[in-house]
């Protein structure tokens, strides 16, 4: 593994619990020597997780639509930056070139990027690791939410118990990313089901 993506908020107007351990997981990524790949928001957890593993002196590649550039709401410290035409562009190339993904909390676009990329594993389109950290109880409700998926019979138990993982600190990101589940053609088969 060598790139790691973090989806999470790009808004400053959040309680310091999410901040710090934003940072943190940024500065374990960085002393782990990956590189960061992410949104390159200059601002919110985006900053904060690139912040940190700028700290050790790692590599923070910004991946940002041009409108974002237009508007300034880059993060001008990332290491790289790449500059899409479109959202589109920009999750494609985030999720083709990181090894694993990770979502901090966040708002509307880093649950859509989660799903996104939860759709894609149960597709077959990546088998990447997939690690969701819930900070303070952040995503209780879309893991209930997915729960209910199931208990419904609109997504199978292995993709709730197999697609990704759950962890409250940021502390466990790395183990979690290493002790992934296999997710080959037979888990995939099951997206048909």
């Amino acid at each position: 593994m060598k790139r790691i993506a973090i989806y999470c908020s790009a808004s400053d107007s959040i309680p310091e619990i999410y901040r710090s351990a934003a940072y943190r997981l940024g500065v374990l990524v960085g002393e782990a020597r990956l590189e960061l790949i992410y949104g390159d928001g200059g601002i919110g957890l985006m900053a904060q997780v690139a912040d940190g593993v700028l700290s050790t002196g790692g590599t923070v590649t910004g991946v940002i639509p041009r409108f974002m550039v237009d508007r300034g709401w880059h993060n001008p410290k990332s290491t790289n930056r790449i500059v899409t035409e479109t959202m589109h562009e920009r999750k494609a190339y985030i999720a083709r070139e990181a090894d694993a993904m990770v979502a901090l909390p966040g708002g509307v676009g880093t649950f859509e990027e989660l799903l996104e990329c939860l759709t894609w594993k149960q597709l077959g389109l990546h088998n990447k690791p997939i690690v969701i950290v819930n900070i303070n109880g952040y995503y209780d409700h879309l893991l209930a939410a997915l729960d209910h998926m199931v208990e419904e019979h609109f997504m199978q138990p292995l993709h709730r118990d197999a697609m990704f993982q759950v962890v409250s600190t940021p502390e466990e990101v790395l183990p979690a990313i290493a002790r992934a589940p296999h997710w080959g053609k037979e888990e995939q088969e099951h997206a048909r089901s």
